[in-house]
């Protein structure tokens, strides 16, 4: 787990395990297996109808279906996931220390922990997500985004 700024942290599954029952976390846990699906009670892929398919937030928990992929994500599915990121680590930022991890800590957790800082934070000015990118790295080398994530990063770096 690493500090990218201040009170927001990045990491991976076992980094989630040490934060989990502490009134001092929020946590937003940006992966399908197995936090949503422990989180919403199904195994194998949830019906798209389904009120919980995207995201979960329960306490100081926000629970994603967030896969890594080798193509780039549907807009109309990340974008809700990503803002949804967002307004929680904005809400929760000022009263606890948040953690974004993901299964490995490289692709989707400090993806969203970039989006924060260059969206909400203006923490990373730069204009677009190559320069962001490489700024953030600078932070948090360990930030490998899948092919999936940086497709989609690429593409929507502005209108997110």
């Amino acid at each position: 787990m690493k500090e990218v700024h201040q009170s927001l942290f990045v990491g991976g599954e076992r980094d989630c395990i040490e934060t989990k029952g502490s009134e001092k976390w929020a946590v937003v846990h940006a992966c399908k297996h197995p936090c949503h699906q422990n989180a919403v009670g199904y195994s194998g892929n949830l019906p798209q109808s389904h009120p919980n398919y995207l995201m979960y937030r329960k306490d100081r928990d926000l629970y994603l279906n967030m896969v890594d992929m080798d193509r780039k994500q549907d807009h109309e599915y990340m974008e809700p996931i990503v803002s949804s990121a967002l307004d929680f680590v904005e809400d929760y930022i000022g009263s606890n220390k948040v953690l974004i991890h993901c299964n490995k800590g490289e692709s989707r957790s400090p993806a969203l922990a970039m989006l924060y800082l260059a969206k909400r934070e203006n923490a990373i000015e730069k204009d677009t997500y190559s320069e962001a990118k490489q700024d953030f790295q600078e932070l948090y080398p360990r930030f490998n985004p899948s092919r999936g994530i940086d497709l989609y990063l690429q593409d929507y770096w502005h209108q997110l």
